[in-house]
């Protein structure tokens, strides 16, 4: 398989290292600067770059059919325009605040546990994650998934960082060296408090996870998830 990687940081040439181990090639590297390359020699793209680029990285990508793994963060106000693009080409495109495995399955435990707690009017839910400081958006992409999962799941209509209102989920957001990314769910009574929590020990189970939707998406045309990649359902 011939990829492009639309991002050349950290996570780029931890993808490249995968990636080249799992047997593809590396055809195209694009650094942030680069916002005119040719993207037709490659099978599939895999966007870690900067909010500011990814939309144009993914129009880019769907105009010219290749599919498009994209992990950049930031950038979700035109998430339904790129979905809209990728249907009106026949295009295939996957989005994922986290691509690690470990991750997507701790997404569905949330939106499980958070379905069976939605009666428990005793229990007040929160959140709280912790990235490197180089980390730019905060909160995480993955926390506002993990939100959503609840939300989609209870009564709460939203979340806010810091300090939030009855029907909001509070989100702690804390930036600390050489952290890859916690993240913790907590619901908390007069009694007792029940809390899951996901620890990444690197960035390999996200480099990974992009690689593995890379070859699934093969051949395939749509708007898919990592829930589509896992067979999550």
């Amino acid at each position: 398989m011939k990829i492009a990687l639309l991002g050349y940081g950290k996570m780029g040439k931890m993808i490249e290292r995968i990636a080249t181990e799992r047997g593809h090639e590396i055809v195209t590297k694009i650094d942030v600067n680069n916002s005119d390359f040719d993207i037709s020699n490659a099978d599939v793209a895999i966007d870690f770059s900067i909010p500011d680029a990814a939309f144009q990285n993914i129009s880019n990508c769907i105009t010219n059919g290749v599919p498009v793994i994209s992990g950049t963060t930031g950038w979700l106000d035109r998430y339904d325009e790129a979905a809209a693009l990728c249907k009106e080409k026949g295009g295939a495109f996957i989005y994922a605040s986290n691509y690690s495995l470990g991750v997507n399955i701790f997404f569905q435990l949330n939106e499980y546990l958070a379905g069976m707690m939605s009666k428990l009017k005793e229990y007040n839910v929160s959140m709280e994650e912790i990235h490197h400081t180089q980390k730019l958006d905060a909160p995480s992409g993955t926390a506002i998934t993990l939100a959503e999962g609840i939300i989609n799941n209870t009564d709460k209509t939203g979340w806010k960082l810091d300090t939030a209102s009855e029907n909001e989920i509070p989100i702690i957001a804390k930036r600390i060296e050489n952290v890859p990314g916690t993240h913790s769910i907590t619901y908390e009574s007069s009694v007792d408090k029940i809390e899951i929590t996901h620890t990444a020990h690197n960035r390999e189970g996200f480099a990974l996870g992009a690689v593995i939707a890379a070859e699934w998406i093969q051949g395939k045309t749509g708007v898919f998830s990592m829930k589509d990649v896992l067979n999550l359902g």
